[in-house]
């Protein structure tokens, strides 16, 4: 095994499925890695400045899931996919953060974007996730009190009957605004609980 990550410092492994399953069109399918790590013992020195030894591991969750479900091994409905919480303005990630917690406590797979890219990118980070909502707030809506709910479903469902872009921009209809303390409820409803 061969990680390409230059911080291991010893052993690397990774977890192989090897469930045999076949998709939708009985085709055989191959799930490989769902998961994999290592030793890194200078990793958290260079972020510290301390020097601890450590072993890692991270799972491939929707990889698993996948894998899991189409060997009839989970549960038909459940949903892993997250509400994402887009990054308008690098320097709030902390509040963004805030807004996953709030949605995590009251018990909403949610998640918020890393990385730098702009809000096209983020979005359709979002959609490849299968997220069913994204929550937006920009200075505009920070300003306000607000945060912006997008309904990607709805969004989708409504997006095959309208026949221009502009169309659907100027009904809004997967895209509501509402008071920042209020985003809990408003993304349980969104959800259907």
């Amino acid at each position: 095994v061969v990680r390409g990550l230059e911080y291991y410092t010893g052993p690397v492994f990774e977890c192989v499925l090897l469930i045999e399953t076949k998709d939708e069109d009985g085709r055989p399918v191959r799930f490989g890695s769902v998961g994999g790590g290592g030793r890194y013992d200078d990793l958290v020195a260079r972020f510290t400045g301390q020097q601890v030894p450590a072993t890692g591991f991270s799972i491939g969750v929707s990889r698993l899931y996948s894998a899991l479900k189409l060997a009839g091994l989970a549960e038909e409905g459940a949903s892993l996919a997250p509400v994402v919480v887009l990054v308008m303005e690098k320097e709030r990630q902390g509040d963004y953060w805030r807004m996953v917690q709030d949605l995590r406590k009251a018990g909403i797979c949610a998640e918020m974007y890393v990385g730098t890219a702009g809000m096209k990118a983020q979005m359709k980070y979002a959609d490849k996730r299968g997220a069913p909502l994204v929550v937006i707030q920009g200075g505009d809506e920070k300003a306000k009190g607000e945060v912006q709910i997008k309904d990607l479903r709805l969004g989708a469902a409504l997006a095959s009957g309208i026949a221009s872009h502009e169309e659907y921009a100027s009904q809004r209809l997967a895209q509501v605004s509402v008071p920042e303390a209020e985003l809990v409820a408003a993304v349980k409803k969104a959800l259907g609980r």
